[in-house]
């Protein structure tokens, strides 16, 4: 028998509903500062998946009530969720689709500064070592072999559900946007309250 505990999730039509109603839950999103800047959910909380991870302790004591963790498509919901979940907070659940699937049902956004997502910068920097390293391969041997250990970082990526090429673009000054200040989240959670 299976000990692995059952995700709850919302969809975006019912979460957009219940806020429409004025009954929203807290709304914590756990991607990088930048993409949250870029595009995120009127209300939401930036809480990056890292600074969650490492602060829950603090985090608990202000969120008591229903939490919706929210990401670009769920993955990194899904790990916040299981995160606060072992620290012991319960009445939470994962945005269905993430961002991707709230604006793809019309749903209300406030935006930023466009910028690339992190899926589509993986793909360029893969990309780009995969295409420089063939060329170069041309003229000097074994060259290749760079692109091919892209090839097989990406397939373990796909079969792992994570990317360690993903964490480190998300280090880039680019991606980090202004820091999350913890203190600042906490103090926003409360006067919220």
């Amino acid at each position: 028998m299976s000990t692995e505990r059952t995700i709850q999730s919302i969809t975006p039509a019912v979460l957009h509903r219940i806020t429409e109603e004025g009954r929203a839950p807290r709304l914590l999103d756990v991607r990088t500062p930048g993409e949250f800047r870029t595009v995120h959910i009127p209300g939401a909380y930036n809480v990056p998946l890292n600074t969650l991870r490492e602060h829950r302790a603090e985090l608990l004591s202000h969120l008591d009530e229903e939490v919706v963790l929210v990401c670009r498509s769920g993955q990194r919901a899904r790990e916040a969720e299981q995160a606060l979940a072992q620290a012991g907070l319960p009445n939470l659940r994962v945005l269905e689709g993430g961002m991707n699937a709230w604006e793809a049902a019309g749903a209300p956004v406030k935006r930023g500064p466009e910028r690339w997502d992190m899926e589509r910068q993986v793909r360029l920097v893969a990309g780009s070592i995969v295409l420089v390293t063939g060329l170069v391969g041309i003229a000097v041997p074994g060259a290749h072999l760079i692109g091919t250990a892209v090839g097989a970082g990406l397939t373990y990526a796909a079969l792992s559900n994570s990317c360690a090429m993903g964490v480190l673009l998300s280090k880039l000054p680019y991606n980090r946007g202004p820091r999350t200040d913890l203190r600042t989240v906490i103090a926003e959670l409360r006067s919220a309250s």
